[in-house]
């Protein structure tokens, strides 16, 4: 059974800093696309970053490029989405995710079959 369980989150200022994790289990690393998503109140999830299961290779959104960086420990099944420079438009509740399927290298939220519960990201101003 793939589970997901992320944590980290929780209340920071403007130009503050978060790690969130995500413990994976269930599925072997490097056959899934696995990615971190966010859904603000009245949003559409967004995809953040994603790496890709075909080539490895790490995608970023642009609203994200350049503050936010994500990284695995494939020995720990778990990845890690390091959020520097956080403004107020960052606050959302946060997800990742893994798809067994899919091998593109963006982040489609709608392709991804296994979800985690959310971790809430506040960012005052």
């Amino acid at each position: 059974e793939v589970q997901l369980v992320e944590s980290g989150g929780g209340l920071v200022q403007a130009g503050g800093s978060l790690r969130l994790s995500c413990a994976a289990s269930g599925f072997t690393f490097d056959d899934y696309a696995i990615g971190w998503f966010r859904q603000a109140p009245g949003k559409e999830r967004e995809g953040l970053s994603c790496i890709s299961s075909s080539t490895g290779s790490t995608y970023y959104t642009d609203s994200v490029k350049g503050r936010f960086t994500m990284s695995s420990d494939n020995a720990k099944n778990t990845v890690y989405l390091q959020m520097n420079s956080l403004k107020p438009e960052d606050t959302a509740v946060y997800y990742c995710a893994a798809d067994g399927d899919y091998s593109g290298t963006y982040c489609p939220s709608s392709v991804y079959d296994y979800w985690g519960q959310g971790t809430q990201v506040t960012v005052s101003s």
